[in-house]
């Protein structure tokens, strides 16, 4: 993996020259700008503050961003993030995010050693628009108490709606105010402006100098670190036995969200710069670094498809950019902290909710149900549902099983057809008319979910017919409830004195077959290429 790295770097850089350094440098500042209110909205968000979310950027821009399994991956913390750790900072304290995100880490690195990097494609696209829709309600109605400036208790979003009956919904009028006027900023923001200036950061200065000339009573981001090495972050007499046992489930979900946001932005990504992600050099890179962000106070990191498209779209050329964006945030942390510390947090909430709406695949969600393809529907129901009431870890077992469940009973029909011989229409003359004979073709694969319709068909037949021949050219698999099936009917018609024999048997089958015994049961003879040698067997005897 390592001489994988040293030459994609080679690659990279070859011709590596000032003109691309300033296109580096220029894009870099550019997701900075797109970063830098995510980044505060998303570290409030998590349970932490602002500074855990600058600090997050800015290790994740360098580290992440240098080790990355491509040249356009730019990671920091993340909306699909923050909706989950919100619930475990409420329990474990920040303490415990910081140890679950290491853990995260370590779960990461182990499985880019042994290559799972593929296995994020065998999740549905519809499971991955589902939780993506579970994720979104979970950041939007995070978001409400701060919105309205109202409080609220629970971890997950129906505990909190339904704790508003208990503790009451006394809107703060101010804080409403921020975070509707941050909102249309973001919505009537011209588009083509918006490709210099982004909107989010556009209404959170507007919302900062109101703020500033009026005072408003309002809650606020609060102090921001002038350090990258708070008081606040991971100590090692946190990773001991009983906490790491404690968030084993919690750090799988985190790794899990991690090596599924990743992928999936570097795939996606990949396509728009014609450039193919390394999958496994990736998740050793958020390994590596959601290992080292909570020594710092950061919370856990992964690649994030907004800030990865800016940085294709804004000309970078390199990882470079991701490095220069990391710069960019630190300078702001160091320079802007005192301003930023003012910015109203309705403000923020007023950007997440903007980007839970934008996070939801709608052409997906559109044409999943325009169509009515009622796999895909249940999919996303079910794993969106699942999402929202229990976590990403189990939304994404429910969906990938009822994903299995639909695909057998969507293909648990086998097709079978029944026929007479019917010599004229045969392009070899026979020496019998067979009218004894019976045909059963056979199409699709054969497993526990139909196996049974073999032997019924079977019933219906046996008792006019000397002779079956199993058409099986278009069968492409067979399991063992298939083979035991087969056994049955072979005993069957031995029962009831019919010739039973085998035509077009595919390699995949036959090696199968040829495992269980069966076609030593079945008499070796009794298989034959198609249906005329078949024929040509039963006038032999």
């Amino acid at each position: 993996m390592f001489k994988s790295y040293v030459s994609s770097l080679k690659k990279e850089f070859k011709g590596y020259n000032s003109q691309k350094l300033i296109k580096d440098v220029l894009a870099g500042l550019t997701v900075a700008a797109v970063a830098l209110p995510l980044a505060l909205a998303f570290g409030v968000s998590s349970g932490a503050d602002a500074g855990a979310g600058l600090i997050t950027a800015i290790v994740a821009g360098v580290l992440i961003g240098g080790l990355s399994g491509a040249s356009y991956q730019i990671s920091g913390p993340t909306g699909a993030m923050s909706a989950i750790l919100i619930g475990l900072s409420s329990i474990y304290g920040l303490q415990g995010v910081f140890v679950a995100c290491f853990i995260s880490g370590v779960m990461l690195l182990i499985v880019s050693l042994f290559k799972f990097g593929k296995i994020v494609s065998f999740i549905p696209t519809s499971v991955i628009t589902g939780f993506t829709s579970g994720i979104a309600i979970i950041i939007a109605t995070g978001q409400i108490d701060n919105f309205f400036g109202v409080i609220s208790k629970g971890s997950n979003p129906i505990q909190k709606i339904l704790s508003y009956g208990e503790l009451g919904f006394n809107v703060n009028l101010e804080a409403l105010f921020f975070g509707i006027l941050v909102m249309a900023i973001i919505i009537f923001w011209p588009k083509k402006l918006g490709n210099v200036f982004p909107a989010s950061l556009a209404g959170i200065i507007i919302a900062l100098i109101i703020n500033l000339l009026f005072e408003f009573e309002v809650a606020e981001v609060g102090a921001i670190p002038s350090t990258l090495l708070p008081e606040v972050r991971l100590s090692l007499s946190s990773l001991n036995l009983t906490t790491i046992t404690n968030l084993i489930i919690p750090a799988f979900s985190i790794a899990m969200l991690g090596m599924i946001e990743s992928l999936l932005c570097g795939a996606s990504a990949g396509k728009m710069k014609n450039e193919k992600l390394n999958a496994d050099q990736e998740l050793l890179a958020q390994g590596i670094g959601n290992m080292v962000i909570p020594f710092f106070g950061g919370v856990p990191a992964t690649a994030a498809i907004a800030r990865t498209s800016v940085a294709i779209k804004a000309g970078g050329q390199t990882r470079l950019v991701s490095v220069f964006h990391a710069v960019a945030l630190l300078i702001s942390m160091f320079v802007l902290g005192p301003f930023m510390s003012k910015i109203p947090l309705s403000a923020l909430a007023g950007v997440l909710i903007m980007t839970a709406w934008k996070m939801n695949e709608w052409h997906e969600i559109k044409s999943f149900f325009s169509k009515r393809i009622k796999t895909s529907m249940t999919q996303f129901l079910v794993t969106m549902l699942a999402t929202v009431i229990f976590d990403l870890t189990v939304a994404i077992i429910i969906g990938v099983f009822i994903s299995m469940v639909l695909f057998v009973i969507n293909n648990s029909d086998l097709d079978i057809e029944t026929s007479d011989i019917e010599p004229q229409r045969l392009d070899k003359e026979l020496n019998y008319d067979h009218q004894n004979t019976k045909v059963i073709y056979l199409a699709g694969p054969l497993f526990f979910g139909n196996q049974e319709q073999i032997i019924t068909k079977v019933n219906e037949v046996i008792k006019d017919c000397n002779n079956i021949i199993f058409s099986m050219r278009g069968v492409p698999s067979i399991d063992d409830s298939g083979i035991h099936e087969f056994i049955d009917v072979v005993e069957l018609c031995r029962k009831h004195n019919v010739k039973i024999l085998f035509a077009g048997v595919q390699k995949n089958v036959m090696k199968q077959f040829k495992r269980h015994r069966f076609v030593e049961f079945a008499h070796q003879d009794n298989f034959c290429w198609d249906v005329i040698k078949a024929l040509e067997i039963i006038e032999q005897k």
